[in-house]
C-alpha cells in the first residue's frame, strides 16, 4: 500500500513539475512569441505556392504570360515575411516575456532586444564601401539566436529596471519619452554585453555567433529531424495529454525552433530545384502525424459516428466531427474524455506514433513527396493540407490511409467504451423505473 502511495506521489511532483514548465513566464513568452511569426509565414506560404506550384503547364503560362522572371517577382512577398520569422520571433518572445512582468514598458525591450539580435549577425560589405546583412540570417537559420536574445536579454533589461538601473524622468513627462530614456541605459549595457560576446567569439576558430549556435545546436538539430526524435517527441505530446497537459505546447517549445528552419530548409531546396533534405517538419508533424488535433483522434470522432450506440456518445460524436476535420479536439480530449483515462489511452498514444512511422518511412522510400516547406495552416481539413503540403497528390493519399489506419486503432477501444456507457445508460433507466 505504501509503495502504490509512493508511486502516486511521484507521478504527481512529475507532472506538477512539467505543469509549472509549460506554464512558466518563458515558456509561454516562447510559444506566443514564435506564434507572432505563424501569420506572416502563412501569407509568405501562399505566395510560395503562386510562384512554385507544381504543375508545368500552370508554370509554363505563367512564365510565358509574364516573363521567365515572374515567380522572383511574385515572391518579393515571401521574403518579406517568411523569411524574417526568426526576427520576428525575436521581437515577439522579448515583447510577451516583458509584458508577463507587469511592471515594464514591452516595447523598448523589444526593440533592444531586435537590436541585439542585429548585433550577432556577421556584416557583409559591399564593394563600395555599404554594409548588408545576409537575408538567411534573419529567417529560420538565426532562430535559434532569436530565441536567446529574446529571453535572456529580456530578462537583463527587465532585472535593470527593476534595480532602478535607469534615468529618472519626472512625472510631468508623457509616456513614451519616459519609457524611451528608462530603456538607456538598460538597452545600452544589453547591447554592449553581446558586443563583447561578438568580439570575443570573432578571435576563437568559430569566429562568428551564428557559427557558435550551430555548433551548440546541430546535434539537437541532428536528433530533433531523426525519426527517433520524432517518436519520442510524439510520445510525449500524447502522454503529457493524458494527465491534462496541453503536450503540443509543451513539446513545441522546445522543438519548433528546430522543425520550423528544417522546413525552411526544404523551401529553399524546392525553389532551388534541389533535392529536399528534411522529412521531419513542422507540416510533418502538423499535417500527417496530428490529423485530428493531438492524438490523431480524427480516426476516434470517426468511430464514433459510426458506430456509437449510447446517448452520451452520439451527442458528443455530433459536436465533435466537424471541428474534428479541422484538427479541433478539446471537446473530444475532455468530453469522452481522453483525460486521466488509462483505457483509451492506449490507442491515444499509438495512433499517433504509427503515423509518425508510416509518413516518414513513405516519404523516405520516395512513395509519398516530401513536405515542399510551405507552411500549411494546422487548421486545413486533411486531404487539402496533404496535397498542399507535399505539393503532389501522394500526400492527400497519404492522409486518406492515416486515416483509416487510425480509425482501426480506434475502434475496438471505442466500442469497449461504447458499451460500458450503454450499460450504464440501461442501468439508470431501470432504476429510474424503480423509483418511480
Amino acid at each position: 500500500m505504501k509503495q502504490m502511495s509512493s508511486k502516486g506521489n511521484m507521478k504527481d511532483k512529475v507532472m506538477k513539475v512539467i505543469g509549472k514548465i509549460s506554464n512558466s513566464r518563458h515558456m509561454i513568452a516562447l510559444r506566443d512569441g514564435i506564434a507572432q511569426a505563424v501569420p506572416l509565414i502563412v501569407i509568405g506560404s501562399v505566395f510560395m505556392i503562386i510562384g512554385q506550384f507544381p504543375i508545368q503547364g500552370y508554370l509554363k503560362f505563367m512564365a510565358h504570360t509574364f516573363g521567365p522572371h515572374w515567380n522572383v517577382v511574385i515572391q518579393q512577398i515571401t521574403y518579406a515575411s517568411f523569411d524574417l520569422m526568426g526576427l520576428i520571433a525575436v521581437i515577439g518572445i522579448s515583447y510577451n516575456l516583458t509584458k508577463s512582468y507587469g511592471d515594464v514598458a514591452p516595447l523598448p525591450a523589444a526593440l533592444v532586444a531586435m537590436c541585439g539580435f542585429f548585433l550577432t549577425i556577421p556584416f557583409s560589405m559591399h564593394k563600395d564601401g555599404t554594409f548588408w546583412i545576409p537575408l538567411d540570417q534573419l529567417g529560420s537559420t538565426g532562430l535559434f539566436i532569436a530565441i536567446i536574445i529574446g529571453l535572456f536579454l529580456t530578462d537583463l533589461y527587465v532585472w535593470m529596471v527593476h534595480k532602478k538601473i535607469t534615468i529618472k524622468m519626472p512625472a510631468s513627462v508623457p509616456p513614451a519619452v519616459s519609457d524611451s530614456f528608462t530603456a538607456l541605459f538598460p538597452g545600452f549595457f544589453c547591447l554592449l554585453l553581446v558586443w563583447v560576446i561578438r568580439m570575443g567569439v570573432s578571435f576563437t576558430p568559430i569566429e562568428t555567433i551564428p557559427n557558435l549556435m550551430q555548433f551548440i545546436f546541430k546535434p539537437l538539430s541532428v536528433v530533433g529531424t531523426s525519426l527517433p526524435g520524432a517518436l519520442i517527441c510524439e510520445f510525449l505530446v500524447s502522454f503529457l495529454w493524458i494527465f491534462g497537459i496541453h503536450g503540443a505546447n509543451v513539446v513545441s517549445g522546445v522543438m519548433t525552433a528546430i522543425w520550423l528552419a528544417a522546413m525552411q530548409q526544404n523551401a529553399v531546396a524546392f525553389a532551388a530545384h534541389k533535392a529536399l533534405p528534411n522529412i521531419v517538419t513542422q507540416q510533418f508533424f502538423d499535417n500527417f502525424v496530428h490529423i485530428g488535433g493531438s492524438g490523431a483522434t480524427l480516426g476516434l470522432a470517426i468511430m464514433m459516428i459510426m458506430f456509437a450506440k449510447s446517448d452520451e456518445y452520439k451527442t458528443l460524436a455530433k459536436l465533435e466531427i466537424a471541428p474534428a476535420f479541422f484538427n479541433i479536439n478539446e471537446p473530444l480530449v475532455f468530453g469522452f474524455p481522453v483525460v486521466m483515462n488509462p483505457f483509451i489511452a492506449i490507442p491515444f498514444i499509438v495512433a499517433p506514433l504509427l503515423n509518425v512511422l508510416i509518413t516518414y518511412f513513405a516519404m523516405a522510400s520516395g512513395i509519398v513527396a516530401k513536405t515542399i516547406g510551405i507552411m500549411v495552416p494546422w487548421t486545413t481539413p486533411a486531404i487539402i493540407s496533404g496535397y498542399l503540403a507535399t505539393g503532389h497528390i501522394s500526400g492527400a493519399v497519404l492522409q486518406v490511409v492515416l486515416i483509416a489506419v487510425d480509425s482501426l486503432v480506434y475502434v475496438y477501444f471505442f466500442k469497449k467504451a461504447d458499451k460500458r456507457k450503454v450499460q450504464a445508460q440501461m442501468a439508470n433507466a431501470k432504476k429510474a423505473e424503480t423509483q418511480a
